[in-house]
């Protein structure tokens, strides 16, 4: 028959607390790893649809271009699925700068050639992404 020391119930129980301890605190660890990972993947797709949102802009101005090649208005804070883009026209410059729904800003910006004939050919001789 085995006897079994008082004190070696104490240290089992010992044990067993700080194996608890040490696992919960990893368990926490990994969950605010993933919500970082997460926080960082909505952030790239926010960005993502500025920047998109700001190509549909250059992308308008590109139409107006196609129609009338003298066409410089422009288009100041116009709608697009929930964001908005703002189209600045300097000579054969087009910078968009789109804003999401979230507040996220992208830009893009192109040097161009205009064709000589009606529709007009649009050639992009530069492009630029948020500089």
């Amino acid at each position: 028959m085995m006897i079994i020391n008082p004190r070696q119930k104490g240290s089992v129980v010992l044990m067993v607390v700080f194996a608890i301890a040490l696992l919960s605190a990893l368990v926490v660890g990994m969950l605010e790893l993933n919500t970082e990972e997460l926080q960082l993947m909505q952030n790239h797709i926010y960005a993502a649809q500025a920047l998109a949102i700001a190509e549909a802009g250059l992308n308008d101005a590109f139409s107006e271009l196609r129609a009338d090649s003298s066409w410089n208005a422009g288009f100041s804070d116009k709608d697009f699925e929930g964001g908005s883009y703002t189209v600045d026209v300097n000579d054969t410059t087009i910078t968009s700068t789109g804003v999401s729904t979230q507040g996220y800003i992208g830009r893009v910006e192109a040097d161009i050639t205009i064709g000589d004939t009606n529709p007009y050919v649009i050639r992009i001789d530069q492009f630029r992404i948020n500089k």
